[in-house]
């Protein structure tokens, strides 16, 4: 019969490891303590690896048959409790030798105070949330008329996200059974209740005895192993929120002594010892999705500033998974976001991909509009994590919808994410579709500052073959600060045309800019049509150039550390505000007139034949006087920001125009200075003047329909 005999840890799920041995010695064992019933393993899945923990108890001959009885009934009782805060069953294997318990992974509480004792107000934090956890669980055995009899450090285990874990069953029974005695032989403790040894203190309530150890219990955590039972009068480094129910714990008289219920509620009272940040955060998250949608959205909101404070294994163990699990199922809208990825920083690469690239990638589909908006924005903390074939297959198809999306804020993070986005997309999507949606963006979309960045994104990571049209074409838009853009973007790539280009597609544009009404716009063109001559003098001076020799010689498009890379990071965290400076001194949109013909403006003073000279200082700013450089490609070109913003002109003056002096007064197509823009007209309008799109408020009211 014995070649039809199996092994049963073979076949077993479940691999069995080598002892959990303790990276530091375990101290001396005290003699006076019986042999301990288990020996904790490490082990893990086979399916999957997951970790596990196993207790294995001999069977052997020579055994205690008492205590092996306890075992099995501690196993019995393991497997019929299920309860989250008591240690969680999984499986048991019994052979001829041993008797295996499979259980979550777990450490010994003694062994985790001992490798991280508790000190300061994130050690209170986490006695907090463990006692509250324990006290659940009591008050879970109490409700089922059960009493456990031996609590103490060595029944209470520690899961890796710092939760505790009620565990040592072996001598849990009804509480109608009563106090049992203390088996014959076995030395007393000094965790073990008076009335234990002394009968005549009386009984009380059944779960009396188990208060008396919690309280000593919460002793030893905070001051180390319990000599005797007269060191309990001295609290040593007990908090003090503690103390006094710790009082009432270790009362002589066991019906002073409260109930886990009703000391539980009391300590969970606003200013008590248990309501701290983390057990409120833990409580929350464990109802999380039965919540009000705004008690969650306020909960989220409130979360960032109180990650910091909050233990390490408990965020990553804890509250990333529920964060991911709410994200997946709907129950979180975009404001689970920013505590999500703050949490995520702690992962390693691999495991990042793992837990947290496949949810960002369903998010991306998804149709609500402000969680998409909200991926654009917080781009920057993930982008290092996403795969190149990923970002190419899965994600830019999506976001390629918001260049044409109806509501300007997602077209404006769309836009502005291109920058981080591109250099992961393939060459087909980089060469051919990318500059297809920005020239649709720059030539098409109704604002000027969408125009503007998309000129920006354009000059960094176009082709030579299309740049110098499409940065042409941007020198005509009727927003000063694109035309500026277009500018700089030319200066930036500027190794990226030959001599036959500069004079043919380049030098054009930027001369008719010579002449903008824009004093910062014709002092950027000035700079670059300078820098540009001197570029064709040394050319020419070289003995000419030919049509492909700048491509082999130049940094490609972009490519450059100056110039438009610093234009390209204040187009991306700058342009709602510019905005709203434009909007406000010029109503929304960059007046269109024709070009002028006969030099700078004239002001009403002024006769048709005299000089030109520029409006006084109360009227417009002066200009600053161009920066002596000795090639100008290496100079700070400036800041969309700081260039001069066109002003209204004073009611008691005409405005300029290349036209005739008018007298004061409104005209019939054209509102006087001192009146608000007409809604809807102009360019730009209804952009950045009632708040910027990067708001909380601006995110969460967006529809939701494409």
């Amino acid at each position: 019969m014995w070649l039809f005999s199996r092994d049963p840890v073979r076949d077993f799920p479940f691999e069995l490891g080598l002892p959990d041995a303790d990276p530091e010695a375990d101290p001396l064992p005290d003699p006076a303590a019986p042999a301990p019933l288990w020996r904790l393993l490490r082990g893990r899945r086979k399916a999957d690896g997951a970790p596990v923990s196993v207790f294995a108890h001999s069977l052997g001959p020579g055994g205690d048959p008492a205590a092996t009885a306890l075992a099995r009934a501690g196993l019995k009782r393991l497997r019929s409790l299920r309860h989250p805060n008591i240690l969680g069953y999984l499986d048991s294997l019994e052979t001829e030798q041993c008797l295996y318990l499979v259980t979550e992974a777990v450490t010994p509480l003694r062994r985790h105070l001992r490798l991280h004792p508790p000190s300061g107000d994130s050690g209170e934090q986490e006695v907090a949330w463990g006692l509250q956890r324990l006290l659940t669980a009591l008050a879970f055995l109490g409700v089922s008329g059960l009493v456990h009899h031996s609590l103490g450090l060595d029944s209470i285990f520690v899961d890796p996200g710092g939760e505790w874990k009620l565990g040592g069953l072996e001598r849990v029974a009804a509480a109608t059974e009563g106090t049992p005695t203390r088996p014959p032989g076995d030395p007393s403790r000094p965790q073990d209740p008076p009335e234990l040894s002394d009968p005549s203190r009386g009984k009380g309530d059944p779960w009396a005895g188990d208060m008396w150890r919690l309280g000593c219990l919460i002793w030893e955590v905070f001051n180390g192993p319990l000599p005797r039972p007269g060191a309990l009068r001295s609290f040593g480094k007990i908090p003090p929120g503690l103390i006094p129910p710790f009082s009432e714990l270790v009362a002589a008289d066991p019906g002073a002594r409260p109930g886990p219920g009703p000391l539980l509620e009391r300590l969970q009272r606003p200013g008590a010892f248990l309501a701290c940040a983390l057990v409120r955060t833990g409580l929350f998250l464990e109802h999380f999705q039965v919540q009000d949608p705004s008690e969650r959205r306020t909960f989220l909101q409130e979360l960032p500033p109180l990650l910091e404070s909050l233990p390490g294994p408990f965020r990553r163990h804890k509250l990333l998974p529920r964060l991911l699990e709410a994200l997946e199922l709907g129950s979180a809208d975009a404001s689970a976001l920013p505590p999500l990825l703050q949490v995520a920083k702690v992962l390693d690469p691999p495991e990042y991909q793992e837990r947290i690239v496949p949810v960002l990638v369903r998010l991306f589909s998804s149709p609500e509009r402000g969680l998409r908006l909200r991926l654009l924005q917080l781009l920057e903390e993930y982008i290092e994590f996403l795969p190149e074939a990923t970002v190419d297959s899965q994600i830019f198809p999506h976001v390629a919808h918001g260049f044409l999306d109806s509501n300007p804020a997602i077209r404006e993070q769309t836009v502005k994410s291109m920058v981080l986005l591109a250099p992961k997309l393939g060459e087909g999507r980089r060469g051919g579709e990318l500059p297809r949606l920005l020239l649709k963006v720059q030539g098409g979309d109704a604002l000027g500052p969408l125009r503007c960045n998309a000129t920006l994104c354009l000059g960094r990571l176009t082709r030579r073959r299309v740049l110098a049209p499409a940065l042409a074409r941007a020198t005509r838009d009727p927003f000063p600060p694109a035309r500026a853009a277009a500018v700089a973007a030319f200066a930036a790539t500027h190794g990226c045309y030959s001599p036959p280009e500069v004079a043919g597609r380049v030098l054009p544009p930027l001369c008719a800019l010579t002449v903008d009404p824009h004093p910062g716009v014709r002092q950027q063109a000035f700079r670059a049509i300078r820098s540009f001559l001197e570029q064709l003098e040394a050319a020419a001076e070289a003995g000419g150039a030919q049509e492909g020799d700048a491509s082999s010689t130049a940094p490609t498009a972009g490519g450059g550390t100056g110039g438009l890379g610093a234009a390209v990071s204040w187009a991306v965290t700058g342009v709602t505000s510019l905005t709203a400076r434009l909007m406000g001194g010029e109503g929304g949109t960059a007046p269109h007139h024709p070009p002028p013909t006969q030099g700078p403006p004239q002001t009403p003073a002024e006769s048709p034949t005299a000089p030109p000279k520029e409006p006084p200082p109360e009227e417009n700013p002066p200009e600053e006087p161009p920066l002596e450089d000795a090639d100008g490609w290496d100079d700070d070109w400036g800041s969309l920001e700081d260039m001069e913003l066109p002003q209204s002109p004073p009611t008691s003056s005409p405005e300029e125009v290349e036209t005739p002096p008018q007298p004061p007064g409104p005209t019939p197509t054209e509102p006087p200075p001192s009146a608000p823009p007409p809604a809807g007209g102009g360019d730009e309008g209804g952009w950045g003047v009632g708040g910027e799109w990067g708001t909380e408020d601006a995110w969460e009211a967006l529809p939701s329909q494409h």
